[in-house]
């Protein structure tokens, strides 16, 4: 293939749709697509779309009206460009979307994604949403070094899909389908690959992680934990982190595993959705107030300098103020180092979109407005509490500044230092010296000595 093909993939919402984004674009590399991030040059558009909230799905169809321009224009200059749209839309809506937006060329569920190369090759119309016998992921080619060189020291990879919890407000198990988890050897392998081409970091993601229960090399069921101790063992690794987590899944071994392995970062998220018994169980949560917080007490025991982050939903068909001021309470007793919080959007097909007392919109982000500034004054805290701190950062890209470094501290957040950028895809011990509104700031622990500077400065120094 010449590779003059271009590809153009836009990922809405989750971690698990950006990783199935990297894998489509992956497959289509073979297929000689190259990556664009102009849409009007690209001779395959794909959006890769999320529908746990209504303003996403709304926004696909926003997004998708202005590419029938680029298509329009393309036929025009005697191109053709094919307009795809896969993840969790296109499996919810299927043949509406192309009722819809007649112009849509391929619809593709997520778990189709590894037949969109044929169905681009057939070049006809078709919607792909049907659950496949395959798995995809036994047809999916691992992604070539180059692509994942690009895309940076840090990875995600798939462990689990699918959800069996069937909470009232979820589209979830009616778009990724029933609970699965990948075979132990095949993730290591996936894991290896990426640390041969340079990753670092990987973060093993799945609708519900922590129920992992995948086919280990010894034929037993491994849980989570015990995939953690394996994947700790991959040379190259240096960090393992995870997301995202079901209360109801969060088991003693898994806890365990924050104690006692120093890959795994000190960082929890860990979804709540509401304070309230009463709204956890019109949820179908499957936990309670006290059992949440319990299972924080114990993360906290067994890994004191843990990082709590969680999501809310504000607004649930029938929630009072008592039942709110409950979420409050419980926000205040935890105190998150960070959090996502929305107001509840009705999707259809859920148990919660046909329920009686719904919250008006005015009340919902009143509540909303006094939830989120909690949140961020914790948020805040716990950033300024970290100064003065030491701790290790795996730099990831040149800063902002000239001769500035970036990267994530253990609990995620962006860190700053002055240094010298042959650090970039490595671990150094920072102190931070400064928290900023959204970035930490800091200086290396150890000074770097002038003969591991640039291999300009060796040059210019007479280094060979």
């Amino acid at each position: 293939m010449s590779g003059s093909r271009k590809l153009f993939i836009k990922s809405f919402g989750c971690q698990m749709n950006v990783y199935d984004s990297h894998r489509m674009a992956d497959a289509m590399a073979r297929e000689g697509y190259v990556e664009t991030g102009r849409p009007e040059e690209a001779d395959l558009v794909v959006l890769n779309t999320y529908n746990i909230r209504e303003k996403a799905t709304e926004k696909v169809y926003s997004d998708l009206g202005r590419f029938r321009t680029m298509k329009e224009a393309a036929q025009q200059e005697g191109r053709r460009m094919t307009v795809t749209v896969a993840g969790c839309v296109a499996q919810a809506e299927g043949e509406e979307i192309r009722r819809r937006a007649p112009y849509v060329d391929l619809v593709v569920g997520p778990q189709n994604i590894h037949r969109l190369p044929g169905l681009v090759a057939r070049g006809r119309a078709a919607v792909d949403t049907e659950f496949p016998v395959e798995d995809k992921f036994d047809h999916l080619a691992p992604p070539a070094r180059k692509n994942i060189r690009a895309r940076g020291v840090t990875a995600f990879v798939t462990v689990q899909e699918g959800c069996d919890k069937f909470c009232t407000f979820c589209v979830v198990p009616y778009t990724r389908g029933n609970e699965v988890s990948r075979p132990v050897n095949k993730i290591v392998a996936e894991v290896e690959h990426l640390a041969a081409a340079g990753v670092a970091e990987v973060t093993l993601i799945g609708q519900n992680v922590n129920a992992y229960h995948g086919e280990g090399p010894d034929g037993r069921t491994w849980p989570l934990a015990q995939l953690f101790e394996r994947i700790a063992d991959v040379p190259g690794i240096e960090r393992i982190r995870y997301t995202t987590s079901h209360p109801r899944d969060m088991s003693e071994d898994l806890i365990a595993a924050h104690r006692d392995i120093p890959k795994l970062m000190p960082f929890l998220h860990l979804p709540v959705q509401s304070g309230s018994d009463r709204i956890l169980k019109i949820m179908n949560r499957k936990h309670g107030r006290g059992e949440y917080l319990d299972i924080v007490a114990r993360v906290r025991t067994a890994r004191p300098d843990i990082a709590l982050s969680s999501d809310f939903i504000v607004g649930f068909p029938g929630e009072t103020e008592e039942d709110f001021e409950d979420t409050l309470d419980l926000v205040h007793k935890v105190r998150f180092a960070s959090a996502y919080s929305f107001k509840y959007s009705a999707r259809p097909g859920t148990q919660a979109a046909e329920m009686d007392e719904q919250v008006p919109e005015e009340v919902k982000s009143e509540r909303l407005y006094r939830l989120q500034h909690l949140l961020e004054e914790q948020r805040q805290a716990f950033n300024r509490d970290l100064c003065g701190r030491e701790f290790d950062v795996l730099f990831e890209k040149p800063g902002r500044l000239e001769g500035q470094i970036a990267g994530r501290a253990p609990y995620l957040m962006p860190v700053q230092v002055m240094g010298p950028s042959h650090l970039i895809g490595k671990v150094a011990r920072v102190r931070i010296t400064e928290a900023g509104s959204n970035s930490l700031f800091g200086e290396l622990v150890t000074p770097v000595p002038d003969y591991q500077q640039e291999p300009r400065k060796l040059a210019a120094a007479g280094v060979s």
